[in-house]
């Protein structure tokens, strides 16, 4: 694997487990009794209560289990997203409904078919066709760069950098035979928030060189002040390269439904449904009329916000300063600095051992650069999702540990 910095031709690749952090992490506290009994905060699963309207649009649609549903999405849902995109970014112009949306099953496997779709969409690239990965980064950006058999280069993403990659340290020849750059923002783990004039950077590159931007927006809606700027606002009137996906699962407090989109160059998106209709699922009607009705609402959305505040609030007060914490501008993530007291993998364990707490070792969620340095190895990532009471008896918890 590459990095996006340049590397001596003979320096050997480093070994990389590409499993699932999960499985990795399940492997890593197989056989250890939690000292406490279980808090889990490590996936990433929102625990607040789902919307009342969800049961009611799922029994006004039960017909549509009935029908094979369009794979680019009904009317009703293409239309909510694209009055939803208006009220909450500046865009320069309305998105289509009919030729600028596509219906997904969630962000993942939008964005893992999406690096397929890409890599015989863009024009012939100079090299080794490579994407850009943030590193850490979410497994489906590297699955999907591999299935589609071009180059993840991992951009690392650190404090250093303010936990964004550093596009301005990019050469040209990386570059050119860039087919993809994957962006998300707020980032996870770290819920570093890219700005305007950072996302105007990108989209003048991908224009100058030919790439797609697939922008990760899932955790738009969860941001401490200021709601952050979306890729589309950068574009242009065409919305050239450069695709965003969204879904409900943070947002709405629903991701055991399933249901999201990719919104953008409709250049692309019309070679993305073309592959989609032959190897995607399609999102099932009922599922497609309750996203309607969630897009279409912002009392769950503002209170969902409110209840993550106030677990931020608590962070603040118990954590304070320990562990490098600042409070994240976006997304329910914790990245923690624990070098003081071992490894990511080290400090993982004795959370479990003697507190019960399950985090995430932040070097599952990275690769190693070249130099064999990684990202993560000094991190744990600790998701904000259990209500307000465990959730401040697990901060308690890890701070007495790491005392």
């Amino acid at each position: 694997m590459m990095t996006a910095q340049r590397e001596p031709p003979s320096t050997p690749a480093p070994a990389v487990d590409s499993r699932s952090p999960f499985v990795r992490l399940t492997e890593l506290i197989a056989g250890i009794e939690p000292g406490k009994p279980a808090i889990n905060l490590s996936v990433g699963e929102p625990q607040h209560p789902i919307p009342a309207f969800v049961g009611p649009e799922i029994a006004a649609h039960l017909g549509e289990f009935g029908r094979y549903p369009a794979n680019k999405g009904n009317e009703p849902f293409r239309r909510a997203v694209v009055q939803w995109l208006g009220r909450r970014y500046k865009l320069p112009r309305p998105v289509d409904a009919e030729s600028e949306v596509l219906v997904l099953n969630g962000t993942r496997e939008g964005l893992f078919l999406a690096a397929i779709a890409a890599k015989r969409w863009v024009k012939p690239r100079a090299g080794k066709p490579a994407m850009l990965i943030p590193n850490p980064f979410y497994a489906a950006y590297a699955a999907g760069a591999l299935a589609a058999d071009c180059e993840p280069v991992y951009m690392p993403a650190t404090r250093t950098s303010a936990f964004l990659p550093d596009i301005d340290a990019l050469e040209d020849a990386l570059l050119a035979r860039t087919v993809a750059f994957y962006l998300a923002s707020p980032s996870n783990p770290q819920g570093a928030v890219a700005s305007r004039v950072y996302l105007d950077k990108l989209a003048g590159l991908a224009r100058r060189f030919g790439f797609l931007v697939f922008a990760d927006e899932c955790y738009c809606e969860i941001y401490s002040e200021h709601p952050p700027a979306g890729m589309l606002e950068a574009t242009g009137p065409d919305f050239a390269n450069a695709v965003v996906f969204h879904s409900l699962s943070k947002r709405s407090n629903l991701p055991g439904l399933r249901v999201g989109f990719a919104a953008g160059d409709r250049r692309f998106l019309s070679a993305f449904l073309e592959l989609r209709n032959i190897a995607a699922p399609q999102v099932p009607g009922p599922a497609q009329y309750v996203a309607a009705a969630a897009y279409g609402d912002e009392a769950h959305v503002q209170e969902n916000r409110k209840l993550y505040s106030a677990k931020f609030d608590l962070a603040d007060q118990i954590i304070g300063d320990r562990y490098g914490y600042r409070r994240p501008a976006g997304g329910f993530f914790l990245w923690l600095d624990v070098s003081k007291y071992g490894c990511s993998e080290i400090v993982t364990k004795r959370l479990w051992q003697e507190a019960g707490v399950r985090v995430v070792p932040g070097r599952y969620l990275a690769r190693e650069q070249a130099d064999g340095s990684n990202p993560g190895a000094d991190y744990i990532r600790v998701a904000m999702v259990q209500d307000k009471a465990t959730t401040a008896e697990a901060l308690h918890r890890l701070v007495a540990v790491l005392a």
